[in-house]
């Protein structure tokens, strides 16, 4: 039986309904938009907690629910601004592999107005140095294998001001903080910082592989 999907799309996105479509206009053009969309990712993370008993994540033996998940973004929140003076518009790098702290460090800085910049993890330290100068990250997170990348070339990126590494405590490194301890302040009291965000707020940078060449 064949699906008429002009009729499915005209009662989805009809007025009254969830997926309601209006115009407006974003940066002086008139843009088709969802009506009732979230109106910035801060209030998806927020709109999570209504699961908060309920598995977020898994990773091994390692499960995070989303209320934990939650309260993880708010202390990194938090500690990106009153420890790193981070603020709205400023871009926070993320050049890892996927481990759980991944999501965590992407909906805090999203969350606090900041550009979040995810990286390839497997480039070189040349390739991160090129996009992390590029795209004027104050701050990237790594694991042990990047953040070691990393330590020969800090020193040609002058916007570059921190480095934070995960899961690797017992192998320090000189003038690089780790993430583990920044989580050690986790107060479920807190609240998300109270930043103003808007729809149309840049929120995310991504690069090319740039397998060819330097990545765009």
């Amino acid at each position: 039986m064949a699906i008429d999907f002009q009729r499915l799309d005209k009662k989805l996105t009809a007025p009254g309904s969830p997926f309601e479509i209006e115009e407006v206009e974003i940066r002086g053009t008139t843009t088709a938009v969802w009506k009732n969309a979230f109106p910035n990712l801060r209030a998806i993370v927020e709109h999570s907690r209504q699961f908060a008993a309920l598995d977020y994540l898994v990773y091994e033996d390692q499960r995070l629910s989303y209320e934990q998940h939650y309260q993880q973004v708010i202390t990194l929140g938090h500690a990106l601004i009153e420890q790193y003076g981070i603020k709205k518009g400023d871009r926070v790098a993320l050049a890892m592999r996927n481990y759980p702290e991944w999501p965590v460090i992407f909906w805090a800085t999203v969350s606090i107005g900041a550009v979040i910049v995810p990286l390839n993890a497997w480039w070189t330290g040349a390739e991160l140095e090129y996009a992390l100068e590029h795209s004027g990250a104050r701050l990237v997170f790594t694991d042990l294998q990047r953040a070691q990348a990393l330590t020969d070339t800090r020193g040609r990126m002058p916007t570059l001001e921190h480095i934070v590494k995960v899961r690797s405590e017992d192998s320090p490194l000189d003038n690089i903080d780790e993430f583990g301890t920044l989580m050690t302040a986790l107060n479920s009291g807190q609240s998300l910082p109270d930043i103003a965000i808007h729809a149309d707020d840049d929120a995310s940078i991504f690069y090319t592989s740039g397998t060819t060449g330097k990545p765009k």
